[in-house]
């Protein structure tokens, strides 16, 4: 069986079967699909756009019409909660894609089992080839397979968080008008 990152469990990969289609009629993609179990069960998903950079507005849209699916479709049992979200900046790591377009950036990976003695492996990302994930940690560049990953993140550094806003601000979704303008004081050292 492959590893599924975007969706686990059995019941995860029924609900990202419903939801996929109808966010990517919308221009969407889905990243994680996550059902908690609980006293109040939770759907969450997490959804992005291809160019990355989704808002508040996008997540209402989607579980509006997720909610619509869901109601028809009736996977789910019990009464739960919805939770629709960005994939934030630190983001989960669900797809081989995602490996090779952050490539340069530092993550988090965990294997399912145990490689060559460890599980947790933290470095920059050095892209894919073929099935495998690169990347350099401190002994070296370490190749492994995307199915043995149980899970993957970014890892909130500087580099990550100035590259994001970059990336809104050329997306035309970080308005800088909105903004007040930034002013910096002098000390009096500086001006002596």
């Amino acid at each position: 069986m492959t590893n599924d990152l975007i969706a686990k469990s059995a019941m995860d990969r029924r609900l990202a079967e419903i939801i996929t289609p109808v966010i990517e009629d919308m221009g969407y993609e889905l990243v994680r699909v996550r059902l908690m179990s609980g006293k109040n069960p939770t759907l969450q998903v997490m959804a992005d756009r291809p160019a990355g950079g989704i808002e508040v507005d996008d997540c209402a849209t989607i579980s509006t019409a997720i909610s619509a699916v869901l109601d028809v479709e009736d996977p789910i049992l019990d009464a739960y909660t919805l939770e629709v979200s960005s994939p934030g900046i630190d983001r989960p790591l669900t797809r081989l894609k995602d490996f090779d377009t952050f490539e340069g950036y530092v993550a988090k990976l965990e294997t399912a089992e145990l490689i060559d003695g460890r599980r947790r492996f933290r470095g920059t990302l050095a892209g894919i080839e073929g099935d495998e994930v690169l990347i350099n940690i401190d002994e070296g560049t370490v190749g492994l397979k995307f199915d043995w990953l149980g899970e993957a993140k970014l890892v909130l550094t500087d580099d990550l968080i100035r590259e994001m806003l970059r990336q809104r601000k050329d997306a035309g979704v970080l308005n800088e008008t909105k903004f007040d303008e930034i002013e910096t004081e002098t000390s009096e050292e500086e001006t002596e």
